[in-house]
């Protein structure tokens, strides 16, 4: 096959699809990309011989060796679509919806790499061609096998069983967000459209949207504009976009029949800019925009004393709503789409209504520096930068998204204004204050940037708010008397630097911000933008930690960099939990909604020097596998930076992997309030209190409990086994009506789990300390036994706040080793009752 095929399918006139493409570079790229046409299926394509060789997948790829899926060969296609996503429109080849599922690069399995496009070459023309992919999702050995007898196009796509391979049931589409699927899904089952405008009959409508079923309805407050935090180095990022910069009021634009305009602090500015309402009840889709309104005069300049102070359009000025994101369209909430792919869907939908008033705010591609140098030129307020692969944060104003400015500017409470002198008239300085704390702090007065016209309009703000009362305790900068108001009204201001004493210096009068509310007026100073590479040094080892940019945990927005700081913060905590253990990794590369894989067996050849491994027999795989020990602080970011979210040590060391350090009862509810495990949780303690053994408590950081008791590889796993197992008895027979000890889930609905089998060679618990990968990023954090009362909640404990709580409360576990508990004493003391 070739490209002559490819091209007699399509009229490129009427398809985004790409035409052509060339290879760039000696790596080969692999694509699978989901394809919701007349019938969902995968298409997964492989660059060899300067084109894609491709394959239909009906039922996507597998990463599991029992499923042999079946591969249907077609036409070539160019290097190029690699990198399509988008929407073939209907009426052409392959019409309907194309995303990318997963990317990467690919080898044969040759020894030597030289003979990589040899060994292809030949597997694909013998039917068989052999292959490791090194993808988000699919990694390690796979097969393509040509069914011969069949039709000529008919292949066989195999996993192959390695490290990488799951053997459990195994769905594409479980990997597939289910805001996306939702988005691209219809009831019928055919592929989803673009919007469509409404248009007069002469024009031609673009594609459009299906309305699928209405998502239920959120309350207004739920859709609220997501910020931008402060940065002062601007940077070059291939995964970044960059637009520019608006001086305006932030509003969010509701569609059609109901349509208006809300803004950034809730205020209807409907009535205010009928103009920009008009053109939004021309479109027929139900669709949320955000975006900023801007007044423009004859040369494409605004200035946001036009926007303060508008009445309605004159000759030489024009109100426009420049849009940059879209939230929701036809009832599909689409902030869990990634933002290129948002920015995609706007862009047709604003392009197709041809508004001179609504505009769609362009951007470019990793290139940060020279739009910044284009703004400087051009004289622009500033740039922002955003992950093209983000999601939307409503009301956050998060890392994700990064303002850079040409100029400072600060919002500002107005707390009073001082006496006039000379020829002014109504008042002479801004008495400015912002939030610090629970409590407003002095930064300064504003004397100028005022004329006439705005100098009467914001006396008649400031006059009715007058008061006797003074909003801070600071000295204030006066000439003449200061008259206090009412700390409502929010100004911006431009002005110089900060002094050392937290003052403005050379601030300017730049306007009244209606949009702002006065609580969220905070310090506003540059964040320092986290690379996405960085090397350190710990000892004598050496570290590259990579992609820490990536996002983790999409709804919190915390990044691989931000778990990464957490470990390295708290590694004085965790490491002896960890030292000399065997370490069970479950890596999760993408984050938390990424089900990853488990890794035990690990090549030294590819590891850093300073790991330390062992081989340790597996009865279950008949084999030694050599699992990573837990050593140091490197050993642990070296885990974190290979997708290891979570750290799960053995509970025996390497020397003795017979014999555990410690028995655990792990506290496992299924859907009870907590006060149930907190109840069985405070009964194993009183069951250990009567054997007088000490025992100390954490929380899991998912969903129960952990209790150990240390017994210092004193017993062997048969044992310990044996004595958990017993323990958890009589906890169940104490508290028969709540507690299950029946492993299988449905057989103890409604119960808490007291979970004894963790006390076998090989088993692994979260280690304390140790990140989870939940909403919130929970933390397994170790609790005095006061704290486990009914008041506990897991979601008190996490990534955000444990560095702050292990400095003020006193270490719970500090004396977890200190007595080797005698458990055969124990259990005589019980029988003795």
């Amino acid at each position: 096959m070739s490209l002559v095929e490819y091209v007699k399918k399509r009229v490129f006139s009427k398809t985004p699809e790409p035409k052509s493409g060339k290879a760039k570079g000696k790596t080969l790229n692999f694509v699978v990309q989901r394809h919701h046409a007349s019938h969902l299926h995968y298409d997964f394509r492989l660059e060899l011989n300067g084109t894609l060789k491709s394959w239909a997948v009906p039922k996507g790829p597998s990463m599991n060796p029992a499923d042999k899926r079946l591969a249907m060969m077609v036409e070539d296609h160019p290097i190029d679509y690699q990198h399509f996503e988008g929407i073939i429109p209907n009426g052409n080849y392959g019409a309907g919806v194309v995303i990318i599922w997963d990317k990467g690069t690919y080898t044969s399995l040759a020894d030597d790499r030289e003979a990589d496009v040899k060994t292809l070459r030949a597997g694909l023309k013998s039917g068989n061609l052999k292959f490791k992919l090194n993808g988000e999702k699919l990694k390690g050995e796979f097969a393509l096998v040509k069914l011969h007898g069949a039709e000529d196009n008919s292949w066989l796509l195999i996993k192959h069983n390695d490290e990488f391979a799951v053997h459990k049931d195994y769905s594409s589409e479980d990997l597939v967000p289910d805001e996306i699927k939702k988005m691209l899904n219809n009831k019928s089952g055919k592929a989803t459209k673009l919007p469509r405008v409404k248009k007069p009959a002469a024009e031609k409508k673009s594609p459009e949207l299906s309305d699928g079923a209405e998502d239920k309805p959120r309350s207004e407050k739920a859709y609220t504009p997501m910020m931008a935090k402060l940065e002062s180095k601007v940077f070059d990022n291939a995964d970044w976009i960059y637009e520019k910069k608006l001086d305006g009021y932030r509003a969010l634009g509701y569609t059609g029949k109901g349509a208006k305009l809300i803004s950034r602090n809730g205020i209807d500015f409907s009535h205010k800019y009928q103009a920009i309402l008009d053109e939004l009840k021309v479109i027929e889709e139900s669709a949320i925009l955000d975006g900023e309104l801007v007044i423009e005069d004859k040369k494409g300049q605004s200035k946001f004393q036009h926007i303060q102070n508008y009445e309605g359009d004159t000759d030489g000025l024009t109100i426009k709503y420049y849009v940059f994101d879209l939230l929701k369209l036809n009832g599909h909430d689409l902030r869990g789409l990634e933002l290129i792919k948002r920015k995609g869907l706007l862009k047709t939908l604003i392009l197709s209504l041809k508004s001179k008033r609504i505009i769609y705010n362009d951007h470019i591609e990793g290139k940060g520096s020279d739009l910044f140098k284009k703004a400087q030129k051009e004289g622009w307020e500033g740039i922002i930068g955003k992950d093209a692969y983000s999601y939307y944060n409503s009301g956050t104003r998060t890392d994700r998204w990064l303002k850079f400015k040409l100029q400072n500017s600060q919002e500002a409470i107005i707390c009073g204004f001082t006496a006039p002198t000379g020829s002014r008239k109504h008042f002479g300085a801004l008495v400015l204050g912002i939030n610090d704390g629970s409590h407003v702090r002095y930064i300064g007065n504003c004397g100028t940037g005022f004329n006439d016209v705005s100098i009467k309009e914001l006396y008649g703000k400031m006059h009715p708010l007058e008061t006797d009362k003074k909003p801070f305790d600071e000295k204030v900068h006066q000439r003449t008397k200061v008259t206090w108001i009412k700390p409502k009204l929010v100004c911006e201001v431009w002005y110089a630097e900060w002094t050392a004493d937290g003052h403005l210096r050379q601030p300017v009068y730049k306007g009244l911000r209606m949009d702002k509310e006065k609580e969220k007026v905070v310090m506003e100073t540059p964040d320092t933008q986290l690379a996405d590479e960085e090397i350190i040094k710990l000892g004598k080892a050496k570290l590259k930690l990579t992609h820490l940019n990536k996002v983790f945990w999409k709804d919190e927005g915390i990044t691989k960099g931000d778990l990464i700081h957490y470990y390295r913060d708290m590694a004085g905590w965790i490491v002896p939990y960890l030292k000399d253990k065997p370490i069970s990794m479950r890596r999760q590369p993408n984050g938390i909604s990424d089900p990853g894989f488990f890794q035990k067996d690990t090549d030294s050849a590819h590891m850093p020097s300073w790991i330390k491994t062992e081989p340790l027999y597996s009865e279950s795989n008949d084999k030694h596998i050599n699992y990573i020990i837990g050593k140091d602080e490197a050993t642990l970011l070296y885990l974190a930076n290979i997708g290891c979210i979570e750290i799960n040590p053995w509970l025996s060391s390497y020397k003795k992997p017979e014999n555990p350090d410690f028995v655990v009862i792990d506290i496992d509810p299924h859907d009870v309030p907590f006060t149930e495990p907190v109840a069985v949780a405070l009964k194993t303690k009183e069951i250990f209190d009567r054997m007088k053994l000490d025992v100390f408590i954490k929380t899991s950081g998912s969903k129960g409990l952990h209790i150990y008791c240390y017994v210092g590889a004193k017993y062997d796993y048969d044992f310990t086994k044996m004595f958990a197992e017993y323990v958890a008895g009589m906890v169940h027979d104490e508290l028969p009506d709540i507690t299950s000890i029946e492993r299988s889930p449905a057989k103890r609905p409604n119960r808490t789990y007291v979970d004894f089998l963790q006390n076998r060679r090989g088993q692994t618990i979260a280690c304390p300390y140790s990140v989870r990968p939940k909403p919130g990023a929970t933390v397994s954090a170790p609790l005095h036994w006061h704290e486990v009362n009914d008041d506990l909640k897991l979601s008190n404990f996490t990534i955000h706040n444990m560095r702050e709580r292990v400095k003020k409360v006193d270490d719970p576990w500090k004396n977890l080793t200190k007595t080797k508990a005698d458990l055969k004493k124990g259990l005589e003391l019980l029988k003795a009752e």
